[in-house]
């Protein structure tokens, strides 16, 4: 899936960065390139952005708050009784004032639709979104699923519309907060990805990088629709969510096992990858992590690295194997029907995640300690998807930011404040079904496979020495220069 990614911008300033093996264009966000906003949306009177799940209510209002001294109206399309129309109007959206509405109206009355609806809705609702689109329009995706979905029912997107898309890297929380944030520190915001599907007039690149500055994002790089949907729809049944939940629960019963107190055992599981691990990576990458242990930590951790990186590996490939045969994607249409009889319960009524309730009341962050076993696992883990992705050909910021600085700097914050099993119940959808799925084979891995192998002699080629010399490293480091220089705040 090797891609050749060039883009033009008539708007805005393109720069060339060096990552990995190679070299990628991005074009860099912040409040100074708002004035580039009109330019680049000449001629769109209103942006409809449909949906009000985890991206819709951020979407809209940076969009609106980015546009506010523009002739654009951002205006807010909800299904016909949507009891998220009071949680619109509270955050400033208004039927009198032609902000607020419903779906189809909005659709048809919009010159740029920004797609925000649930992946399965998307799939039943498509032909009826296609029907409603003005000729000449612009239809936004923040996500490829829909043309996953095309692709295994063999539809197609209207030829007389531009398609666009721009996915934050982060949920919508987190694209919300660090915007606001960006008031204070100007670039704060979550990186995005862009692609242009289609471009009938020759302004789609720059709808798409307009877009995306006026989320927020700090950087904005390209890449496809397509190579979008697979990483996004793999990364959250693996690292992202799926991996680290299957992880924790198998990394709390080992420690637990040896000894270790419920407190203690969750404290080096769970809050030491949301809390240390995570922390460290984001601001100095994996590196950093192995740096900051001692002689006996680096040991363990390579033990860690060495026992955790072929099974997990193994897992991580048959999971992108089913989101590029389409197997995931078809799962999730499926799903609808039998949600309907049988809905997803919540995770976190084990001992688990009782005991981190209480370690997150009490906590004091200087005893999180930085476990090297657990920070071991978890970056072997990492290392495993970016190695997956890189051999599918996948390019080097999609690879980094959907396995690790969306790890890192969106998800795992919240993880920190409100617990893993809270993250994985209020996200979306299509990733609570891959992580209750794919969380049970990562456990599997780990203690079949993984833990068994800690008694085994070392391998003759440790997998750990590829980590200590792996190029992740360096594009962490160049990717870093793009960082914002603040965390995401969390409520």
């Amino acid at each position: 899936m090797a891609q050749d990614l060039d883009f033009d911008t008539k708007v805005f300033e393109k720069e060339i960065i060096s990552v990995g093996d190679g070299t990628e264009a991005i074009v860099r966000g912040g409040r100074d390139r708002f004035a580039l906003l009109a330019p680049a949306f000449a001629g769109v009177e209103q942006i409809g952005v449909i949906g009000w799940g985890s991206q819709g209510p951020a979407q809209a209002q940076n969009l609106r708050d980015s546009l506010a001294d523009t002739d654009v109206r951002v205006t807010v399309g909800l299904r016909e009784g949507s009891s998220s129309f009071d949680a619109a109007r509270e955050a400033g959206f208004s039927e009198a004032d032609g902000t607020l509405g419903e779906m189809f109206d909005v659709i048809g009355g919009s010159d740029i639709v920004i797609l925000l609806i649930s992946d399965a809705a998307q799939a039943a609702e498509a032909e009826r979104v296609f029907d409603a689109l003005k000729p000449g329009a612009t239809l936004g995706l923040s996500h490829g699923f829909l043309l996953g979905h095309l692709q295994n029912t063999g539809g197609s997107f209207p030829d007389d519309v531009n398609v666009i898309a721009v996915c934050p890297k982060g949920m919508g929380p987190s694209v919300r907060a660090l915007y606001l944030q960006g008031a204070e520190v100007n670039g704060a915001g979550i990186n995005a990805s862009f692609a242009v599907h289609q471009d009938v007039d020759g302004r789609a690149t720059d709808y798409a990088l307009g877009w995306s500055i006026a989320l927020g994002s700090p950087y904005t790089f390209q890449t496809t629709l397509e190579s979008e949907y697979r990483s996004d729809i793999f990364g959250e049944r693996g690292i992202l969510l799926g991996a680290v939940h299957g992880m924790v629960e198998a990394l709390y019963r080992r420690f637990r096992g040896e000894g270790a107190s419920p407190d203690e055992a969750f404290r080096r599981s769970a809050e030491c990858i949301t809390g240390p691990v995570s922390r460290t990576i984001s601001h100095s990458g994996m590196a950093g992590v192995f740096d900051r242990l001692d002689d006996a930590g680096r040991e363990i951790f390579r033990r860690a690295y060495d026992a955790t990186y072929p099974p997990v590996k193994a897992v991580l490939q048959e999971i992108y194997d089913e989101v590029r045969s389409g197997n995931e994607i078809r799962s999730v249409v499926v799903a609808g029907e039998r949600l309907a009889r049988y809905p997803m319960p919540t995770i976190d009524r084990t001992e688990m995640w009782h005991v981190g309730e209480t370690v997150r009341a009490a906590r004091g962050e200087d005893a999180i300690p930085l476990d090297p076993f657990t920070a071991g696992a978890y970056c072997a883990t990492m290392t495993a998807q970016i190695d997956v992705l890189t051999e599918a050909g996948h390019p080097a910021s999609e690879i980094v930011n959907e396995s690790v600085i969306e790890a890192v700097d969106s998800l795992n914050p919240y993880m920190h404040a409100r617990g893993i099993a809270h993250m994985i119940d209020n996200c979306s959808t299509t990733a609570r079904l891959g992580a209750r799925k794919w969380a049970p084979r990562f456990d599997y891995a780990f203690v079949q496979e993984a833990f068994p192998a800690l008694d085994a002699a070392p391998p003759e080629t440790r997998p750990s020495a590829a980590f200590e010399e792996h190029p992740i490293h360096a594009v962490l480091d160049e990717v870093a220069k793009l960082r914002p220089s603040v965390n995401i705040s969390v409520a």
